[in-house]
């Protein structure tokens, strides 16, 4: 029979009663319709009522009306449901004449309940209270009050979000709505329902509304939809905010208990909005007694239940909207529903009767939109807490769905029967073939060819004539490491007689080991060359041997022959059993992959995001809150199918392939252009989007006005600085590089000056006849052609080096010395050097040298230490101060790119402060004080790591700042969790708080590169601790913080948020930074190599 009223017809209150039922079917996985809806009159609408009335072992039911009794099986009701669990469950009799009996209904559910757990060790009842318990978890966390701050604040720079061209636009996460995020965006990116949304309008008679609370309610639901699709498609904005529209979901969503739904029940509760928004309209614009309601028709399909039971056919046609399907035991999608279509034996409420039979489903009618619900959740018994199903679940880009189709059942029954046949040939093939690969008796199997081999190479080995034992006293050294008794051989034992046999007493044992076995190190105690490496039969004869390696031989081929057969056999089989459904015929009905929903965490607590395919464009797109980034299968693979870290999907959204009208865009009528961005929208929501537009282009132009009076204002001060600078500072003073004009930096030009005047000294100490002029000005080749008389050598002392005898013309010291100090730097750039010396930060000519730069700028940078006005107070300096300058205006401007030589000067300024950075770092971390050190550390790993991108030599060891960054979020996020197991509320918010404030903003930097395996697997550690608190008992403010703090901690995007400022670094100078770099690299090379 048939059911041929319309879904739309139903009243609210059936609607509300049948997600009761779908919610008590799901978590009792009781099927019986009558006791259902006799728990939901008993327990007056209560949930956990309603479960602790079903799941009670000695329940006493009261007997049910007749007019509501097995309603699925009468005519003319046809209310969509979830389709049921595919386990292997007893289908109650639908067709049974004795609709009285309910007591024994309820002794069959128990039956099913001790079958169950006689096959699992969990009983119904315990499974019921876990996913209770789970439910209960879930709605604490739903239901939390958030306070008004938003979760990640906006930045302050309305560029950063600005939206690049035409891009998607993210959602912006208002309080642990990822759930929202992900499921809207999936239905926005199907084309028909964004048309469908947006071109609403609400009927003309809403002056007379509300008639009931269900059209107050989706009215104002529908404007919000309205809104923020339409901002979606049209605006400027790299996000936008969905707040109002989830304060009406929030608000909703409660319950009498004041008890929010799962996001399973979101997605089930936004459908049943929307079509009964568009039921509204339809049934105003038509006088038909079955008006269409385009949400149904796009997501609404039905099924026909076929069963026979006693010899009695029955029919059930169902209508269905998402369909759930359980993931435990299954390894891909087709098995998946292959379960959901076939159900278990259907067993009469009637003792006197024992005839089975089966029930199977076939799909009549599918949705456009066909939404696969993935279960992943089950109680842990061992663990006495629910958790997620981390199975591994495949699913193609393209579903074919012929085989389910009512018209095909004929066929595919013979299909399912020739699988079925192939499969317990390949079970019996599978067993075969693992008694070669497994063989043995024992607890340790090998495969047999191996053990043929063994033995024959046992076989073949060379015997010997004595004993093991005997070989080894025999070239064991007489030194005392064997005593002078040993044992006999084992051909003596065997052959003496029992009187004879040294005694075997404990005692005697004992004196015997304690004698003998004496351990020398691995120099002294070598294996006799001449000793065998493995056993060897004692006695063979050729003829024996030669037997026994023709029947190894024979046998290892023979056995290689049967498993080389067994291995094709079963390829063949499974490459038949994939074929099966391949034929032309079988491939009509093909449903696209549109989008996937993605869960990252535990059972209780976790994170959202959707990868959706984008038709236009022809590849993937990752949708994760205000991030939307190009992605791939590849990426949508790792993350979805499970089996890999914590994340796998819950929700597929596959789209019928041949109708193109849900992706279809639109286009104008009179041009033929396609119509893209907001000239899509009506007109009312065209005016919307422009507002918003010009209220974020004011915002630009605003933010702009402030940048250009910042830089006005640092232009005229820059102005000012100069005109100061031109009339009291020299030439030289004016290129000095930038590191050197910081207040933090004059102890480093102090110790410059001192290293340049004793250079200068030493130089010029038996060159007191000439002005430096006079042999500046010579050319450095004729230096050589001066006759030897003219030349003197002359003793220079280097601080930090040492002393040279340098040759120099006579009163030559201003060159030598320039010579003199350039030779000094050379040198320690070239020097190899132990990690707690780096003489980079001694001079910055060393930086420049090891990192190949222009030689140009190496001259000037050099020129200008001599020119360094500091220098004037001497005579000799202030002479070769006149030199240096004099030098330094003969360059020319076209030999030095300033550009590049005062980005060289802040590369090495950004060296010096990332070392002081690093140091800071590491001292704090040593003295455990671990907030300090991470901020400075954080500062030290983003510089280095952007001095490295320039060059290998031009930063610190990148791995060892990632080590003791990593080090530092691990110790912080141990010290967080004492503080919120200690369960003080003044503890655990300071625990929240350095989980809020530093280690959840630093985690990002950890998973940017995905090459970093330690710091991923940190990240997960850290996520583990937390996620291991769900399943313990805990006071409920306690569990309210847990699970408002956790979905921060689980999302998973790289982005940056709520980056802290940089700490400032106090003044030092260049004897500090080196003493103190020097001490700290000394003090980490001591550390045990486990403690890096």
């Amino acid at each position: 029979m048939t059911v041929e009223q319309n879904v739309l017809q139903q009243s609210a209150a059936q609607k509300h009663q049948q997600t009761f039922l779908n919610q008590l079917r799901e978590i009792t996985g009781i099927n019986d319709a009558q006791i259902l809806q006799q728990a939901l009159k008993d327990s007056n609408g209560n949930l956990e009522l309603a479960v602790a009335f079903l799941t009670a072992k000695n329940a006493k039911t009261p007997q049910q009306e007749e007019t509501t009794y097995y309603q699925t099986a009468l005519p003319g009701n046809d209310r969509y449901i979830s389709v049921g669990s595919q386990a292997d469950t007893n289908v109650i009799d639908l067709t049974g004449d004795d609709k009285d009996d309910l007591q024994r209904a309820i002794a069959l559910s128990l039956a099913e309940s001790n079958r169950a757990f006689r096959e699992t060790g969990i009983t119904d009842e315990e499974q019921a209270i876990s996913r209770v318990l789970e439910a209960s978890i879930a709605e604490n966390k739903a239901c939390l009050k958030r306070t008004p701050t938003e979760v990640w604040r906006d930045s302050r720079n309305p560029y950063d979000r600005k939206r690049q061209d035409k891009a998607p636009v993210g959602l912006k996460n208002v309080g642990n709505t990822c759930w929202f995020s992900a499921v809207i965006q999936s239905l926005f990116n199907l084309l028909e329902f964004r048309r469908l949304v947006l071109n609403y309008k609400p009927p003309s008679n809403v002056q007379d509304l509300p008639r009931n609370q269900k059209e107050h309610r989706n009215l104002p639901f529908m404007r919000e939809l309205r809104y923020l699709f339409a901002l979606l498609v049209g605006t400027k904005r790299k996000y936008v905010d969905p707040s109002r529209a989830v304060e009406i979901l929030k608000d909703a969503f409660k319950s009498n208990d004041s008890q929010q739904q799962d996001v399973s029940e979101f997605t089930h509760k936004l459908l049943d909005w929307l079509e009964d928004a568009f039921q509204m309209k339809a049934e105003e614009e038509t006088d038909e007694d079955k008006p269409k309601n385009p949400m149904v028709e796009l997501f609404y399909g039905r099924f026909l239940a076929v069963g026979v039971l006693e010899g009695k056919k029955f029919e059930n046609t169902e209508m269905f909207g998402q369909y759930p399907l359980q993931v435990n035991g299954f390894k891909d999608l087709h098995e998946c529903l292959e379960a959901a279509m076939i159900e278990g034996e259907i067993e009469s409420l009637h003792s006197e009767n024992s005839g089975k039979s089966g029930q199977e489903h076939w799909f009549t009618e599918l949705p456009p939109v066909l939404t696969f619900e993935l279960s992943r959740f089950e109680f842990n018994q061992a663990l006495g807490r629910p958790e997620k199903i981390h199975n591994k679940l495949e699913f193609p880009q393209v579903l074919y769905l012929d085989r389910y189709m009512h018209r095909n059942r004929e066929i595919t029954r013979i299909k399912r029967e020739e699988i079925k046949r192939l499969k317990d040939y390949l079970t019996v093939l599978q067993q075969r073939l693992e008694r070669y690969l497994s063989y043995g008796s024992g607890p340790k199997r090998f495969p047999l060819v191996d053990v043929l081999q063994y033995a024959l190479e046992f076989a073949s080995s060379k015997p010997v004539c004595t004993s093991p034992v005997d070989d080894i006293d025999a070239s064991s050294p007489s030194s005392g490491s064997v005593p002078s008794q040993t044992l006999p051989s084992t051909t003596d034992q065997q052959g003496a007689p029992s009187s004879e046999l040294p005694s075997t007493s404990p005692a005697s044992i004992a004196a015997i080991s304690s004698r003998s076995v004496i351990h020398k190190p691995f120099t002294q105690s070598r294996i006799p060359p001449d000793l065998p490496m493995h056993p060897a039969p004692r006695h063979i004869t050729e003829e024996e041997l030669s037997v026994l390696e023709s029947c190894l031989h024979r046998w290892r081929t023979e056995i290689e022959n049967d498993t080389r057969d067994l291995q094709e056999s079963i390829s063949r089989i499974h490459r038949t059993i994939e074929l099966m459904y391949s034929d032309k015929s079988m491939i009509q009905v093909p449903y696209r992959l549109h989008a996937v929903l993605v869960h990252e965490g535990q059972a209780n607590a976790g994170h959202y995001w959707a990868y959706i395919f984008d038709h236009r464009e022809n590849r993937w797109m990752k949708y994760n809150d205000i991030a939307v980034t190009k992605s791939s299968w590849e990426e949508l693979v790792r993350d979805s199918f499970g089996g890999y870290r914590n994340a796998s999907a819950y929700c597929l959204m596959y789209i019928n392939d041949k109708p193109q009208f849900l992706i279809q865009e639109e286009f104008n009528k009179e041009t033929g252009q396609a119509l893209v961005g907001i000239e899509t929208l009506p007109p009312d929501l065209r005016d919307f989007v422009e507002e918003d537009n010009q209220r974020f282009e004011k915002e630009l132009e605003e933010w702009d006005a402030q940048l250009a009076q910042k830089a006005l204002q640092e232009k005229l001060l820059a102005s000012q600085k100069l005109r100061e600078s031109e009339s009291s500072v020299t030439t030289a003073q004016a290129g000095e590089p930038e590191y050197l004009e910081q207040p933090s930096r004059s102890d480093f030009s102090k110790h410059l000056k001192e290293e340049t005047i004793r250079i200068i000294t030493k130089a010029s100490h038996e060159h007191e006849d000439k002005s430096p002029e006079t042999v500046l000005q010579s050319k450095p080749e004729n230096t050589t052609s001066q006759p030897p008389s003219n030349q003197q050598v002359v003793e220079v002392e280097i601080p930090h080096v040492g002393t040279f005898m340098v040759e120099s013309k006579e009163g030559g010291y201003d060159d030598e010395a320039i010579k003199l100090e350039y030779s000094r730097l050379v040198k320690l750039a070239q020097e190899d050097t132990p990690p707690e010396t780096d003489y980079r930060l001694h001079h910055v000519i060393v930086y420049f040298i090891q990192n190949q730069a222009p030689k140009k700028i190496i001259e000037k940078t050099l020129l200008e230490q001599f020119a360094d006005r500091n220098l004037s107070f001497d005579e000799r300096c202030h002479n070769i101060m006149k030199v240096a300058q004099a030098k330094i205006e003969m360059i020319k401007p076209e030999e030095v790119n300033m550009e590049e030589y005062e980005e060289w000067h802040q590369d090495y300024r950004k060296f010096r402060e990332t070392t002081m950075y690093l140091i800071i770092g590491l001292e704090n971390f040593q003295r455990e004080s671990y907030i300090d050190s991470l901020l400075f550390l954080i500062c030290a790993y983003q510089n280095n790591k952007e001095l490295l991108s320039r060059g290998p030599y031009r930063g610190h060891d990148e791995e060892l700042i990632s080590h003791y960054r990593r080090e530092c979020l691990l110790k912080l996020n141990e010290q967080a969790a004492e503080l919120f197991e200690s369960g003080e509320d003044r503890e655990v918010n300071n625990g929240l708080i350095i989980m809020n404030e530093f280690i959840v903003p630093f985690l990002p930097l950890l998973l940017v590169d995905e090459m970093e395996e330690k710091d991923i697997l940190a990240v997960e550690d850290m996520r583990n601790r937390w996620c291991s608190y769900l399943g313990q008992e805990m006071e409920s403010n306690l569990q309210e913080k847990l699970t408002d703090f956790l979905p921060k901690l689980l999302d998973c995007s790289t982005e940056i948020k709520g980056f802290h400022e940089p700490p400032k670094l106090p003044p030092y100078s260049t004897h500090e930074l080196c003493e103190r770099f020097t001490r700290i690299m000394l003090s980490l090379s001591r550390t045990p190599a486990d403690g890096r």
